[in-house]
């Protein structure tokens, strides 16, 4: 495949001074790479790319699978400093929706669906870097989308595919397509927070009015996400924010 890394860093070094691209064949998670890069001590601004993932990881521990040109893995390494990091994933998957296709929606706090299936899913993660008031933290914006059908069995929510919206999407591509935009967002969010995006991502709400079941046993409608990017349940017991990680959050079985 041929990757337009040299596209991408003429956008984007403007914007970020010393940013730099790397495309690898394989590697067992970017993410991954990029948190062991920053706990040795390198914080550089990156964007790293994995033709195939042996070991991707999703939210919650959860696997993602990938194969080279089924699918677009990568995340972006960035040392970040916003006074609030509430609503991060949500201004990330408002950024990638937008510069791909209006069909796609968002579904807290971190999937991509389309038609309620997984089109594909972030993970942000950081890490500390330096000490005393040389210190920041260092964010790894994970980021996986389907290119092409994959199958169902032992999916949690039935998968989607880039393609049936853009039935010639490579991953190079695709790349182009979301990369700039998305530096440009998360340097946005650094200095503006959630509130920059709280619109956009109501605008793709795949949850809003919808009866919703969460993994601690409550249930409710959704009601959109608050100014901190908390989702908002009307519940038995009234409106409930929730803001935990640790909850995760579906369509209720009609």
């Amino acid at each position: 495949m041929r990757w337009p890394a040299e596209a991408i860093w003429e956008a984007v070094a403007p914007l970020l001074p010393g940013f730099t691209v790397e495309i690898l064949p394989e590697l067992d998670s970017t993410n991954s790479e990029l948190m062991r890069r920053s706990r040795d001590g390198r914080s550089e601004p990156v964007l790293l790319v994995a033709e195939r993932q042996t070991a991707g990881r999703g939210r919650l521990g959860r696997g993602w699978q990938s194969a080279a040109g089924d699918s677009l893995t990568f995340s972006l390494g960035v040392p970040l400093a916003p006074a609030d990091w509430s609503g991060l994933s949500l201004a990330v998957g408002a950024s990638v929706a937008e510069a791909l296709h209006p069909a796609i929606r968002l579904k807290w706090p971190n999937d991509l669906w389309l038609d309620d299936r997984k089109l594909g899913g972030i993970l942000i993660e950081t890490a500390s870097f330096g000490t005393g008031s040389a210190g920041g933290r260092y964010a790894v914006v994970g980021i996986g989308l389907n290119l092409a059908p994959r199958p169902a069995e032992g999916l949690s929510t039935p998968p989607a595919a880039l393609r049936e919206l853009l039935p010639y999407a490579q991953a190079p591509d695709v790349l182009q397509l979301v990369a700039a935009p998305l530096v440009a967002d998360v340097l946005r969010f650094a200095q503006a927070g959630f509130e920059a995006f709280h619109s956009h991502f109501d605008a793709r709400d795949a949850l809003r009015g919808r009866a919703v079941t969460l993994s601690d046993g409550s249930a409710g409608v959704a009601q959109g996400v608050s100014e901190s990017g908390s989702l908002l349940v009307h519940t038995a017991a009234g409106l409930q924010a929730v803001s935990s990680s640790e909850v995760s959050v579906r369509p209720a079985a009609p």
